[in-house]
């Protein structure tokens, strides 16, 4: 039997290869049987603060978390021997295949309906079809932006739309609506080299240029946090009144943490940058 299964991406950044987290939800005998969730290392640290608003997700939640084909490794069989529904599919789908060459693997063929344009023939209504808006008119309890959640979600719409039309199955269903189910043929031949990882060795980190960042403190004032090289080594030093007093600030822990989500300058590779520098100044770095 062909698995059907629901997918989401939560992306880090703008690219399509930075997924940080997905979601996955099996149709069997007319219902949600399964349901997995997954957090993602991207190839880089770098998250967008529109991105994390989204979805919440930090780089420091990802930092010890897998790469994308270990996370994957187990669930794309049943992607490519089945058929696979997303909500703006051409999203998600482009996140599979871009993280896979990213990484240096060649995408399989995969076969997918994109429960969005099934929504708006099935399900339509002026104030759109998002997912959010979708669920909340067919009374589907979810949590929005969790990839877990979301291919849940997912997957009840469709199955919603099979109930609503009397389709037999999701083949059936494409056919009353004349939706045809979409095959993207496996990737190149030869796929592109892996992108260079934020996990690099420090030793390949360049650390000529200064690295300052301006960050919003709780009340909106502006700081400067400052990586200075000091006899001792490396320090950093933030104008905030606990970094006058020689204290590791906040500010200074949500850095190295990787969370931008106070950054207001807008350099978010130095962020990466900085955790490297540190990293490689820890004793026993070079050993």
């Amino acid at each position: 039997m062909q698995k059907i299964v629901a997918l989401d991406f939560e992306t880090a950044n703008e690219r399509r290869d930075s997924a940080c987290a997905v979601g996955l939800a099996w149709i069997e005998g007319g219902a949600v049987v399964r349901r997995e969730s997954r957090l993602i290392r991207p190839p880089e640290l770098r998250f967008s603060p529109g991105n994390i608003r989204v979805h919440g997700i930090l780089p420091a939640d990802v930092r010890t978390q897998p790469l994308f084909p270990e996370v994957m490794a187990a669930f794309l069989p049943d992607l490519a021997d089945g058929l696979v529904l997303a909500h703006n599919a051409g999203f998600d789908m482009g996140v599979l295949r871009a993280s896979l060459q990213a990484h240096g693997l060649r995408p399989p063929a995969f076969s997918y309906l994109c429960t969005l344009q099934i929504a708006r023939r099935v399900f339509p209504a002026e104030e759109g079809c998002g997912l959010g808006k979708v669920a909340a008119r067919l009374g589907i309890r979810f949590a929005h932006h969790d990839a877990g959640e979301d291919a849940y979600a997912c997957a009840e719409i469709a199955l919603a739309a099979m109930r609503q039309t009397g389709a037999p199955d999701l083949f059936g269903l494409s056919r009353a609506l004349r939706l045809p189910i979409t095959t993207v043929p496996e990737g190149p031949d030869r796929a592109p080299p892996p992108r260079a990882s934020s996990g690099s060795p420090p030793d390949r980190v360049r650390t000529a240029r200064l690295l300052t960042f301006a960050v919003k403190g709780r009340r909106g004032d502006r700081y400067s946090v400052t990586l200075e090289d000091r006899a001792t080594g490396p320090h950093l030093r933030c104008t905030c009144m606990a970094g006058r007093y020689g204290t590791r600030c906040r500010h200074v822990a949500a850095l190295l943490d990787g969370d931008i989500t106070d950054l207001l300058s807008g350099n978010h590779d130095d962020v990466e940058r900085l955790r490297l520098r540190m990293v490689a100044a820890e004793p026993g770095a070079g050993a």
